[in-house]
């Protein structure tokens, strides 16, 4: 623990032993670096009542920090930190006072994890993207699971739709100029057009078998 003196009775900066190791609430070893900045609000009561105001505020910090994470979870310890600061700055101003010495801010400047629960959460965090994409995925494949069923539905409904939808995919097979597709049509999917073609021609000497037979032919 070092302290670096800025002024003789007026402010310095305590750096606690660095990286000291502390057990959380939730019993995980961490390794804390913290900063105590004070200055001597008496001189003559700094130097005759305590006698090394320095050494006793650099271990009083120690013990109060300590004491403040060992009553947070590791979760409390990396999210509040500000607030814990504020916590220590409070309690060691107050028990440094018969000292002379006021204790201005504490500042927290990192907190390290053991390597072994870095990872451990690092994996555990790819686990929980995977998750998430699975389950987007499986989403994207309900709701087209949903439109499929939709379209069926459609195309039980109406014939006609069924045949209009060959018909486009006949026409994006002709698209391909560079190749000569063979393409049998179901007689079936005419009908529709067919039994049209039969009402309106009413008594028009059967213009709808003619238009079979044409579709025959050429199939």
């Amino acid at each position: 623990m070092a302290g670096e003196l800025n002024s003789k009775f007026h402010a310095s900066a305590l750096g606690l032993d660095d990286l000291m190791e502390i057990l959380s609430k939730d019993s995980v070893t961490v390794a804390v670096d913290a900063v105590v900045y004070y200055r001597i609000s008496n001189a003559t009561i700094a130097v005759s009542n305590v006698e090394d105001y320095g050494h006793s505020t650099r271990l009083l910090a120690a013990t109060t920090l300590r004491n403040v994470l060992g009553t947070k979870n590791l979760s409390e310890i990396l999210s509040e930190r500000e607030s814990i600061s504020h916590v220590m700055q409070a309690s060691l101003d107050e028990a440094t006072d018969p000292w002379g010495v006021k204790v201005e801010r504490v500042e927290i400047k990192d907190v390290r994890l053991p390597v072994q629960l870095q990872r451990a959460m690092a994996a555990e965090a790819e686990a929980a993207r995977e998750a998430r994409a699975k389950v987007i995925a499986a989403e994207g494949e309900q709701r087209a699971s949903r439109s499929l069923k939709e379209a069926a539905e459609v195309i039980a409904d109406t014939p006609s739709a069924l045949q209009l939808r060959y018909l486009q995919t006949l026409a994006s097979i002709a698209a391909e100029k560079n190749s000569t597709i063979v393409f049998p049509i179901p007689m079936e999917l005419f009908s529709g057009f067919i039994n049209s073609a039969s009402s309106h021609a009413g008594g028009g000497g059967g213009g709808g078998a003619d238009v079979k037979k044409d579709l025959e032919a050429s199939a």
